[in-house]
């Protein structure tokens, strides 16, 4: 595998580990896409450092259970946001 790839994913994975960011904020921090990003923590973390990609795994593991209330206060915000401005 390619240096820069190799830095990339251990870079990646670190700041997933350390922020608790989901895959697309790490996509949106490193300037790729989400794809990559994923590929690069779930397949190719694996086979360079397999104590970190534990680590990666279970914080995209709590985000994925978490992903349904992040979606409902999203929606909830938007109504509000909706509701403030109609009362203006």
């Amino acid at each position: 595998m390619w240096e820069y790839i190799v830095k990339r994913v251990i870079t990646e994975g670190e700041y997933i580990v350390a922020s608790g960011s989901t895959v697309r904020a790490a996509a949106a921090h490193f300037g790729v896409s989400k794809s990559t990003v994923h590929k690069d923590v779930t397949e190719r973390l694996a086979c360079i450092d397999a104590g970190l990609y534990e680590e990666v795994k279970k914080v995209l593991s709590k985000n994925l259970s978490e992903r349904h209330i992040r979606g409902g206060m999203a929606t909830k915000n938007k109504y509000e946001s909706i509701k403030k401005r109609t009362e203006k």
